[in-house]
């Protein structure tokens, strides 16, 4: 959003003093720039949440494709292994989907509900600036009778263009006094409104984290072999792979 003061019809008097109008600039371009970041950080919570989630299911289905595959019908030793690794990704998924579930909750959908506000507020600025407008042309109208020569139609429509400024200035002052009390009102509320929900997203990471502790220590509990190195296992991957390209029916023609 964007506020832009129109340029037309404008008064000789400055009706509106600078110091006015530079509050209020300053105190809606905060609220504008609230929006905005308001904005990206709904729909980067969503992404988080998303790819999380694309995350875990990714990882239960590589456990469940190893627990088809063929290798697991011939060595116990490596069914175990995939049967705790299938059972380890689960529990990450059934805590992962908590952990959504709880940021969905308590910040994604508060988040949604802040920035629900921004239309309204938006709406306010643009009646007070049509006020202005209007305001600006009739103080604009009275002053043009005031420089006229004081005959008596000219008095006539003088007073007709003060009776009609009155109201119309009374309306501009009040839209303009409200929302310069509550603009800022509503800046500073932010804070108490967004700590709980950035405490719970805290909470649920590292609730959901220390599980993740636990699950893997005990996977990797299940799955390391005594005495057999990082290093080791590699070289003698490298030796089997060695061996298989030995093979005839890979070798290179």
């Amino acid at each position: 959003m964007s506020w832009i003061p129109f340029k037309i019809g404008q008064p000789k008097k400055q009706i509106v003093p600078k110091t006015v109008e530079r509050d209020f600039e300053r105190e809606y371009g905060k609220l504008q720039q609230l929006e905005e970041q308001t904005k990206r950080l709904q729909k980067d919570m969503r992404k988080s949440t998303d790819a999380d989630l694309a995350m875990s299911k990714s990882a239960v289905k590589i456990s469940l494709d190893l627990l088809s595959n063929p290798l697991c019908e011939q060595d116990q030793d490596f069914l175990n292994m995939v049967t705790a690794l299938d059972t380890a990704m689960k529990r990450m998924d059934a805590f992962n989907q908590e952990k959504v579930n709880q940021i969905q909750k308590t910040v994604i959908e508060p988040l949604k509900k802040f920035g629900s506000v921004f239309p309204s507020l938006n709406m306010a600025v643009k009646r007070r600036e049509q006020a202005l407008q209007d305001y600006r042309r009739l103080q604009a109208k009275v002053e043009k009778y005031e420089e006229k020569e004081k005959t008596g139609p000219v008095l006539a429509k003088l007073h007709q263009a003060r009776e009609e400024l009155r109201p119309v200035r009374d309306d501009f002052e009040a839209k303009n006094k409200q929302l310069l009390d509550e603009m800022p009102r509503f800046y500073n509320s932010r804070l108490d409104y967004f700590q709980p929900s950035f405490e719970s997203l805290i909470r649920a990471q590292v609730v959901y984290y220390s599980e993740m502790h636990k699950i893997f220590g005990d996977l990797t509990q299940q799955l390391d072999q005594p005495g057999c190195p990082d290093e080791q296992r590699e070289r003698e991957n490298e030796a089997r792979l060695s061996e298989l390209r030995a093979l005839s029916i890979v070798a290179d023609d």
